[in-house]
């Protein structure tokens, strides 16, 4: 018997029962490969500024992406370069994302470029994810985040702690992008 797909969810999606708690939403491959090729045609053709992303190769399930800083926050003028991969429960499931150049933020793990923003986590773990978002979404909101931080639930401690001083700030990150650019 054919699986049925769920309600309000794309075509292809199917949701299971494992005992008495419901199994993750996944959809086939062939239907999380449309979707995220569908997303890349839309980001390429929004003429976003300062934000891209696109597949490695020929795995549409990991990407490369690049956002610059906005203009006005510590980090206008940089680019940073982020991976995004994808699992088969996309997008039920967020993508994992983590900066590839190195980031000095509050939000961001300096060593490993883990984030810490609520949308990157499922629903399940307490985050915000939802099926809705999309590539965008994700590049939009690290970009934003790189200007409305929340010292509140640091990764980087110190960086929460210069946060609020925002010339000793902007001298961090400059000097800390400029090293990481040499290497």
């Amino acid at each position: 018997m054919a699986a049925q797909g769920t309600v309000g969810a794309p075509a292809g999606a199917v949701a299971g029962k494992a005992g008495s708690k419901e199994a993750p939403k996944t959809m086939d491959s062939a239907a999380v490969s449309r979707r995220l090729q569908q997303e890349l045609m839309q980001l390429m053709m929004s003429g976003e500024k300062g934000l891209s992303a696109f597949p490695c190769g020929d795995n549409i399930m990991d990407w490369t992406g690049t956002i610059e800083g906005a203009e006005g926050t510590p980090y206008a003028g940089q680019k940073y370069k982020l991976e995004l991969q994808f699992s088969a429960e996309y997008p039920f499931k967020p993508p994992n994302v983590r900066f590839a150049t190195p980031c000095y933020h509050p939000n961001v793990d300096w060593a490993s470029g883990t984030i810490c923003l609520d949308i990157l986590r499922d629903q399940s773990t307490g985050g915000q994810w939802s099926a809705a978002y999309s590539v965008k979404t994700v590049l939009v909101s690290i970009q934003s985040l790189l200007g409305d931080p929340n010292p509140a639930s640091p990764l980087n401690a110190e960086a929460a702690r210069l946060w609020d001083n925002v010339e000793d700030y902007t001298r961090v990150v400059a000097g800390k992008y400029a090293r990481a650019a040499d290497k």
